[in-house]
């Protein structure tokens, strides 16, 4: 598992996979952002990520308890960056959206993004800060 960040990382962002594996109790995802939370950083949560992974609230007890903590910013999807995103794709030649409002959401806030699938994300972007998980 990679830190929390390096020096010029100034947040995490939250993919899908990192979201399911906070919600399923992943030890490894706890120790990462215990460390995030002791180094002040902000965590970053894509609406679309969001939605992928969101089913029941009343179930999903640490998902809804991670979101509800004041380090954490859920980024909508406006029409801006839903161009922004589509405009990736075609430039990598992918199709997958939420990875791309990642990627976009990362880049934006000078983040790492925490992902269970770090080579999607970088064909989308060979020099995106990834911290496997």
């Amino acid at each position: 598992m990679g830190g929390p960040a390096t020096r010029t990382t100034r947040g995490l962002t939250l993919d899908a996979g990192a979201l399911i594996g906070v919600d399923r109790g992943s030890r490894e995802l706890a120790v990462l952002l215990q460390r995030a939370r002791q180094l002040e950083l902000p965590l970053y949560v894509p609406a679309g990520a969001l939605a992928q992974t969101w089913r029941n609230g009343r179930l999903q007890i640490r998902l809804a308890r991670l979101l509800a903590s004041p380090a954490v910013e859920v980024i909508a999807i406006d029409d801006a960056s839903a161009r922004a995103a589509g405009q990736l794709c075609g430039a990598t030649h992918t199709s997958d959206v939420v990875d791309a409002s990642v990627v976009l959401c990362a880049r934006g806030r000078g983040a790492a993004v925490v992902t269970s699938h770090p080579d999607d994300l970088r064909r989308l972007d060979p020099r995106l800060e990834l911290i496997p998980v």
